[in-house]
């Protein structure tokens, strides 16, 4: 029987009959067929479905909160975890007004007590919790980090000193914990050779790019690489099969684009009609996609086409250390009694 997502989550607490994590929960609902959605975050759905109706009907509420992102039946009486709730000066000049997503999430990381960097799930939580912020949306926390990371990109190209920092698998921080110190000069100084990277890799020639393009593809795993292409920019320009762990093999032909403006989702039409038998699609490119191309790309019923832009470009080169070498630095401590 299919419900609405709170009745359904209300259903397997009974069944449960023990508090559980939104994920957990989540996968209980889908496992029983209790509630659909077209959403490629469910579990996301479901914790802020939950935070909105503790929020908005407290005491009486079906649902509380027993620790951080695990849900029980406000019946069962157990002790109610509460959100951090200490302000700042920054949300005192407020007053009662709503913040910005951005806002809030800043206000939420530098109240906290731990002064540590924090999943944007948890921030949210600990937003909608506060109620500061105006939001219908059924996945607030997935708009919260799309708008972290626009931020971010948006100041870094503006060579801005962007206020949030991004570690990775959705963890966020202040860029003012860094300071001044040697962490923030490191950070400093490996930013500046990330944009020199792609500036460079922006002035190689179309055929200096494509070998370039061949010789990422094998730090990766490919083999049978061959650079096919030295006209302009037209057809597959490399070829190669993904191994991985010696037992699977795709056959991957890859488009490199070396573009000042956003591929669109015409190219995305181009590489699938340029494929050959049991091939599929990698669009490499300097720039950066639009909405239509990443659509067009992810499109259900058709090949599915990879794609790497400027910024990704430029990490799986550092990672894989070509043109860039990584410069070890040792930092010692005192090892002696006061």
């Amino acid at each position: 029987m299919v419900m609405d997502s709170l009745d359904a989550a209300e259903q397997v607490l009974i069944k449960t009959a023990e508090p559980l994590h939104y994920q957990e929960l989540t996968d209980l609902i889908l496992g029983q067929d209790l509630w659909e959605t077209e959403g490629k975050t469910p579990d996301a759905s479901i914790n802020a479905r939950l935070a909105v109706d503790i929020k908005k009907h407290g005491a009486l509420s079906r649902f509380m909160r027993t620790g951080p992102g695990v849900f029980a039946l406000r019946e069962w009486g157990l002790e109610e975890y509460l959100v951090n709730r200490k302000v700042s000066s920054f949300q005192e000049v407020k007053g009662k007004e709503k913040l910005s997503f951005t806002d809030a999430a800043e206000l939420i990381l530098d109240s906290a007590e731990e002064k540590r960097p924090l999943h944007y799930r948890d921030i949210m939580e600990r937003v909608l919790a506060l109620d500061i912020i105006h939001t219908e949306g059924q996945t607030p926390e997935a708009t919260l980090y799309a708008m972290i990371l626009t931020e971010i990109k948006r100041q870094e190209k503006r060579r801005e000193r962007p206020r949030f920092v991004k570690y990775g698998q959705g963890i966020v921080g202040l860029r003012k914990w860094m300071g001044e110190g040697l962490a923030y000069q490191i950070d400093q100084q490996n930013q500046e050779v990330q944009d020199k990277l792609l500036e460079h890799i922006k002035s190689l020639s179309p055929e200096e790019f494509e070998y370039l393009i061949g010789q990422l593809l094998g730090e990766l795993g490919f083999e049978d690489i061959e650079v096919t292409s030295h006209g302009g920019d037209k057809g597959i320009d490399v070829r190669g099969t993904l191994v991985v762990g010696g037992v699977i093999r795709a056959k991957i032909a890859v488009q490199a684009k070396k573009w000042k403006v956003n591929v669109q989702s015409p190219e995305i039409q181009k590489v699938r009609g340029s494929l050959g038998a049991h091939e599929q699609g990698l669009i490499i490119t300097t720039s950066s996609f639009s909405k239509g191309a990443v659509e067009e790309a992810e499109r259900p019923d058709a090949v599915p086409v990879g794609l790497v832009d400027g910024e990704q470009l430029v990490d799986l080169l550092i990672e894989h250390e070509i043109l860039v070498q990584r410069v070890p630095y040792e930092l010692i401590s005192l090892d002696v009694g006061e």
